[in-house]
């Protein structure tokens, strides 16, 4: 049974990854059904309040780094605010279109478009539209940071 569980988190902690391709996958809801598979299943002293606070504060980054890495990207390369939410909604409607490339197109196309729409130069556009491709893989690169350090610790915790 117990391995059963391991292979399960495991798969979970996979999923969680897949998360960054698929954005329609809930990682970090995925990455604690296996803590809590864990926690439930085989042993429920092992993790303390600590590492559940710290994995609380972890989630809630994991929910805002994509946000703040678009956000920054676009603003820093000349986006406007409309370029901002754009890439937002970008990102957002381009994880159920052509995935896993319309995460990376999408926002990239929207954030053009509405910057060219609002009467900026074709330059300034496009490079409102950058911001958002490495806002995207700057926020993408911040998950996977995250995402390893929460399932270390919790490897850490659990094994040692």
């Amino acid at each position: 049974m117990d391995i059963l569980v391991w292979i399960l988190i495991i798969l979970l902690f996979i999923a969680s990854f897949a998360s960054l391709i698929f954005p329609i996958i809930p990682g970090a809801l995925v990455l604690w059904l296996g803590f809590l598979a864990y926690h439930f299943i085989l042993d429920h002293t092992e993790l303390t309040i600590f590492f559940w606070g710290v994995m609380i504060i972890l989630t809630l980054s994991l929910f805002v780094a994509d946000v703040i890495a678009n956000s920054y990207w676009v603003k820093k390369y000349g986006g406007s605010k409309w370029g901002e939410r754009s890439a937002a909604i970008g990102v957002i409607v381009g994880s159920f279109l052509i995935p896993p490339f319309g995460i990376i197109i999408i926002p990239f196309m929207i954030v053009l478009s509405v910057e060219l729409f609002q009467k900026r130069s074709p330059d300034k556009a496009l490079l409102a539209a950058v911001g958002s491709l490495l806002g995207f893989l700057s926020g993408t690169a911040a998950k996977i940071i995250i995402q390893l350090f929460m399932i270390i610790w919790f490897l850490v915790e659990v094994l040692a």
